[in-house]
């Protein structure tokens, strides 16, 4: 796979992990940064994804980046993933797509 497609395929992955207390994926929500890859082994690339939580004290801190992690570790043509949570900039509803602003009623 190439580097678009395996990028494509992160996202489409990343795509299925929802936060558990607004009913829009984290993709939509705008809490992925960034999704940078080098080349690995093999045709392979490691990913290294940056994102944010809605705020620090978000009750899923610990879980929704290693749920990140997991399904980008599984996508076809990466070798490793690694995912680094960032606080700059600060989350906000600004940030997400209008998908999700829709479906979340916040206009």
């Amino acid at each position: 796979m190439n580097e678009d497609a395996v990028r494509q395929a992160i996202i489409k992955g990343i795509k299925t992990v929802f936060d558990p207390e607004i009913p829009v994926d984290i993709y939509e929500l705008g809490l992925i940064y960034g999704i940078d890859l080098t080349s690995a082994e093999d045709g392979q690339f490691n990913a290294h994804i940056r994102m944010t939580l809605t705020s620090p004290h978000c009750p899923s801190a610990a879980e929704l980046p290693e749920e990140v992690r997991a399904v980008t570790q599984t996508t076809e043509g990466v070798k490793e993933a690694k995912v680094e949570i960032v606080w700059d900039p600060p989350w906000d509803r600004a940030k997400m797509s209008e998908e999700a602003r829709l479906n979340t009623g916040f206009f």
